[in-house]
């Protein structure tokens, strides 16, 4: 049996869509991993900045409590930000 004209672009037209689609999913990891590593980044310049300051630390407090699902909440028993290490007077100018 010989491919017609009509198996042929039926073909290349399955071949494009798949091409397409695999375009469509690289871009969406790509928007994924991007919006995590955002997370991330803020994440650490949260803790980091609670760390420092109170008002901050209050405010990491209470976004933990209002976390909505119970075991993203349990992560964080026990938790607290560092505070920061005193400067070492023996160091520096």
């Amino acid at each position: 049996m010989t491919e017609t004209e009509l198996d042929r672009a039926q073909k290349r037209y399955d071949q494009a869509r798949a091409r397409l689609q695999a375009l469509k999913n690289r871009e969406a990891a790509k928007e994924r991993k991007l919006d995590t590593r955002r997370k991330v980044i803020l994440g650490g310049a949260l803790t980091d900045l609670a760390s420092r300051d109170d008002n901050a630390r209050a405010m990491l407090d209470r976004l933990i409590r209002n976390l909505p699902r119970e075991q993203d909440r349990k992560t964080f028993e026990g938790w607290e930000p560092e505070k920061p290490k005193p400067e070492d007077p023996g160091l520096g100018a």
